[in-house]
Order: C-alpha cells, then structure tokens, then sequence
C-alpha cells in the first residue's frame, strides 16, 4: 500500500456513505471500494448464525472468497470469486446478518487482508465503518460521515421506494438505530471517527454541498 493515495469515507448505516464514494472517486479517477459490501456479501453466503460459528471454521469458509475490484467512480465494479456483488446483498435482513458478522474478530481480520490487498493495488476511495481507524490508519485523506437516524431512515425509505419496495419508516429508524448500536458497542473496531478525520454532518446538507466539503479538503492536502 505504500505511495498509494487512500480516502476514507467511515460513518454509520444510511448517511450516503455509498453515493458519495463513487462520486468521489469518479471526480478523482480512481476505483471506489465498497467495504460493506465485502460483509454483507459473506453475511449472504455464509447465513444466519454465523457468528456463532468457531474461528477456526469462519477462516476456512471465509478463504473460499476471494474479492477483486476493477473499474473506476460510477463503473467500479466489486467481485466475489469473478462474480460481480449486486443488489442481493442490499437487504435490510443482510445488513443486520453483516453487522452481527462484522463483530466477529477473525472475520475483519481477513477482510481488512482483503482491503489491503485491493488497495496495495491502485488508489482507492474507500468507505465502511473502520477504514480510517484500523484499515487504512495511514491514509492521506480521512472523513467521518453522520446524520440524525430519522434523516438517515427518510433517506433509505426513499432508496427502496425507489426499488418498488414499501417499506415502514417506523421500522426502518428502529433497525438503524438498532445497527448503530451494534456498531458503536461492538469490542472488535467499533464504529467511531480517527482522530485525525474531518466530521461532516450531512443531515442538513445535500449530496453537491457533502461532495465540495470532501473535495476541498482533498485539495487543500495535497
């Protein structure tokens, strides 16, 4: 990973984390990287319940996948095994069998081996819940990304709208605030910003006024 440049994009679930790192890396011309997307993946294929499972058979499961990235911004594309990772993996129920996984030790020892390699590779934005505190704690360019959970609830509502989905509001702002607390308590990693990372609320602001934030820092630091 060494003279390669990094941006870390970290915050909790639904505060647009995804949008912003492809559009990041697309002004920038550089692959973006998905994170969560990696959990979420083996969350899917590996099932309810294991994270009950013992180190030992998580480590043989989880070397059966390999991961690889190829494109760049918007045409970045994230593959499981030369299988590219699409919306299955973008349900609610897999995002709280990923956060239950994402708290197992073993399981983000092998995906930060994973992130690493990836973006030994190539510059890369990167976005996920640790990248700039324990993933990448030497990247250049760190961000923190936040926003109230009812901003964050209305917002995902609206995504999976968008799908042809009808979802509850009420139930959406319980299971994010339920993730964010799985996320913040967790003992491996927990969801929290670097030191040394620029906090961005996006509650109030929109996708263009988040996008010039990041890139003005970007610039500033080079």
């Amino acid at each position: 990973m060494s003279g390669r440049k990094v941006v870390t994009l970290d915050g909790p679930a639904g505060v647009g984390k995804t949008t912003l790192a492809r559009t990041v890396a697309g002004r920038l011309g550089v692959p973006y990287l998905d994170t969560g997307a990696m959990f979420r993946c083996l969350a899917l294929k590996l099932g309810p319940g294991a994270e009950t499972l013992s180190a030992e058979e998580l480590r043989a499961r989880c070397a059966a996948c390999t991961f690889s990235l190829s494109g760049s911004g918007d045409t970045s594309v994230l593959s499981c095994n030369g299988v590219p990772i699409g919306q299955e993996v973008r349900t609610e129920q897999v995002g709280l069998l990923a956060s239950r996984l994402a708290a197992v030790p073993v399981v983000r020892e092998l995906l930060k081996e994973a992130q690493r390699a990836i973006a030994g590779q190539t510059d890369v934005v990167v976005e996920g819940r640790d990248m700039g505190t324990v993933v990448f704690p030497e990247a250049r360019h760190k961000f923190f990304l936040d926003a109230r959970p009812e901003v964050r609830a209305l917002r995902r509502l609206r995504e999976l709208e968008a799908r042809g989905e009808r979802p509850d509001l009420a139930a959406l702002t319980e299971q994010i605030r339920l993730r964010d607390e799985m996320d913040r308590s967790r003992a491996a990693a927990p969801l929290r910003p670097a030191e040394d990372a620029v906090l961005v609320d996006t509650s109030d602001l929109d996708i263009d006024g988040v996008l010039a934030c990041i890139l003005e820092h970007i610039a500033a630091q080079r």
